[in-house]
């Protein structure tokens, strides 16, 4: 299941774990990532609240976690080669995190509604 926030980071839920990274639509605006800014394993994130942050050659965007938990890995590729992000958005998460309350879930848009948002906004 992959669920999504409005600022465009998704989630893919896998049990109490979720793969939390930038949505395709995200990437396409942002054009090339030059720059993945991630927590450290170990590290909490919490719900709607900033965990990072990506820059590109046009724009640097904080990132907002979708959920509450602990950062159990974070995605090391990426600070090699970034731009893996621009490659394949969906499959290249930046941090791996445990669902620390399944309830948030209820809150996030999944693909259709997700879909429809980026319509509406004029995406």
């Amino acid at each position: 299941m992959t669920l999504y926030l409005p600022s465009h980071e998704y989630i893919k839920v896998d049990g109490n774990t979720g793969y939390i990274g930038i949505s395709e639509f995200a990437a396409k605006q942002l054009g090339v990532v030059t720059y993945v800014d991630m927590p450290e394993e170990g590290d909490e994130v919490v719900a709607g609240e900033e965990f990072g942050a990506i820059e590109s050659r046009k724009a640097a965007s904080d990132l907002f976690s979708p959920v509450t938990g602990e950062v159990l890995e974070v995605n090391e590729e990426l600070a090699d080669d970034p731009t893996l992000i621009n490659k394949d958005p969906m499959a290249t998460w930046i941090i791996k995190v445990s669902i620390a309350n399944p309830a948030e879930l209820d809150r996030l848009l999944n693909e259709q509604a997700y879909a429809d948002f980026c319509a509406e906004e004029g995406h």
